[in-house]
């Protein structure tokens, strides 16, 4: 992916593969260029699944490199079809790549499947006026963006002035894109400036998980405790509502769990706290030999007030495809690994607050808050505030928690609502409705950087969230662009037949 610390090259970056794909001399040559160009790019994002491999999974170098070479060439299959479809247009009728590259690149973004859903977008995540067509497009119209800038510059570079129409339809459509941006940007700012708030606590943990199974008796105390005093700490600086990371109470809880735990059990949930808390913990229901990744509620009573169990699970990590139909597949990974089962869908959780205003929380655990489709659901409950409750702390803290946290800021624009995410080593932050990072704490390696734990209050705005044209219809634009290039497809198709 185009680096999120280079934003503006994005805007170039893929003309000078639309020059190698386009005079490539033949069509397998084309779709090599064009590959590679999808492994290199793959590789300059996702580098650091190198150093997951070598420390969780215990891969040796020559071990991880390949597997990650092999994700590579995988994700660069979106490449690959990108270019045999343009490739075979091209050849057959001059289509300006002003038109073709962004409906035929948005197309393959959406068709060709994903372990970490990324695209061309991310590039722009941290510029909010570009990033406003999401509320109609969802993230692949940052894409389209994109790709029609790009293709208007080759078709000039190629065509001079003959592309001269096509570069300034192009121009046109950015225009009206940042003008829209603009206009919500302001409409939205002035609902927030109305809206009731919400004092939000988020505890980052800094814990280094075990990843062998074991798992002390004292250390689960000590986690308990420091959660519970950094807590306290929070709420004393006026938190009304404290949220706790993925996964963050040590021990597993009963399926049944109704409310806290009695003060004189060590177990206990919120001592010393005297408002609600949204934590992550594992739910077991031992009947059914099922485990959840859940977030679960406590009121001000300490009820159990609703819990939500995370639907989209991370393959390979959470649940292994095929393990059901394969068993034995189980003793060759590590303790704990593919143990979850998957929830019934997107849900809320309730609350009031002191003053009596109702919040309406949309739970997304994990990398849900970068899946669009789920994020839809989550938007048609029409929540006011989402809540997202992350580890992240597998991956390091130079570049994955950074690129996830860009990934996150689509969703509130998509939903136009505020984001608060509580990241176990961060960034935990806040997103406000048109995308923004409003405040963000730091990233840190709980395993080579030890540091005591930590977190912050943030001041989030009720919000009438999923009122939102993408809401409504999904990725409609991403299927216009797929049936405009197959109609193009077929076009091509009909006049490479009729010169036969």
């Amino acid at each position: 992916m185009t680096s999120i610390r280079w934003t503006a090259l994005a805007w170039i970056a893929a003309v000078p593969m639309l020059l190698a794909v386009d005079r490539a001399p033949t069509f397998r040559q084309a779709l090599f260029l064009g590959w590679w160009a999808g492994v290199v790019e793959t590789g300059g994002g996702f580098y650091w699944l190198i150093d997951v491999m070598q420390r969780f999974a215990d891969f040796p170098w020559w071990a991880a490199a390949p597997v990650f070479l092999l994700f590579c060439a995988a994700r660069a299959i979106i490449f690959l079809l990108f270019t045999g479809i343009v490739y075979g247009i091209r050849q057959r009728r001059r289509v300006p790549m002003t038109a073709l590259a962004p409906l035929c690149m948005v197309s393959c973004e959406l068709v060709v499947p994903q372990l970490f859903p990324c695209g061309q977008w991310i590039s722009q995540a941290w510029q909010p006026l570009v990033i406003q067509i999401s509320e109609l497009t969802g993230p692949l119209g940052v894409t389209a963006l994109l790709m029609l800038v790009n293709g208007a510059l080759y078709d000039l570079a190629v065509d001079g002035r003959a592309a001269r129409y096509p570069a300034l339809t192009a121009a046109a459509l950015v225009a009206a894109a940042l003008v829209f941006g603009a206009v919500r940007m302001r409409q939205v700012d002035d609902t927030v400036a109305r809206a009731p708030r919400l004092k939000v606590g988020l505890v980052q943990p800094n814990f280094a998980y075990t990843v062998d199974g074991e798992f002390s008796r004292d250390e689960a105390i000590r986690q308990l405790a420091a959660l519970q005093a950094e807590s306290r700490r929070l709420q004393q600086a006026g938190a009304q509502l404290v949220v706790w990371s993925e996964g963050s109470y040590p021990v597993a809880l009963p399926r049944d769990f109704a409310a806290d735990f009695a003060p004189e059990f060590l177990g206990m949930i919120r001592r010393g706290l005297s408002v609600p808390v949204v934590i992550g913990a594992e739910m077991v229901d031992a009947a059914r030999e099922d485990a959840f990744n859940s977030a679960i509620l406590l009121d001000s009573d300490g009820r159990a007030a609703g819990h939500y169990d995370k639907v989209r699970l991370l393959a390979f990590g959470e649940y292994i495809p095929g393990i059901d139909t394969f068993p034995s597949l189980r003793k060759l990974l590590p303790v704990g690994t593919g143990r979850f089962t998957a929830g019934k869908g997107p849900g809320v959780l309730t609350f009031k607050e002191l003053g009596g205003q109702s919040w309406k929380l949309g739970p997304v655990i994990c990398y849900e808050d970068i899946l669009q489709g789920f994020l839809r659901g989550v938007g048609q409950l029409q929540p006011n505030l989402l809540v997202n409750l992350t580890s992240d702390s597998w991956f390091g803290a130079e570049t994955e928690p950074w690129e996830h946290l860009a990934l996150a800021v689509f969703a509130s624009v998509e939903l136009r609502v505020s984001m608060v995410r509580a990241v176990n080593s961060g960034v935990s932050a806040l997103i406000d409705p048109n995308g923004r990072l409003v405040q963000k704490t730091y990233a840190n390696d709980p395993y080579r950087n030890p540091r005591a734990e930590d977190g912050v209050v943030v001041t989030a705005p009720w919000m009438p969230g999923g009122h939102t044209v993408y809401v409504a219809v999904g990725n409609l634009f991403a299927y216009l662009c797929i049936a405009a290039t197959l109609t193009l497809m077929g076009v091509a198709a009909r006049r490479n037949d009729s010169q036969a």
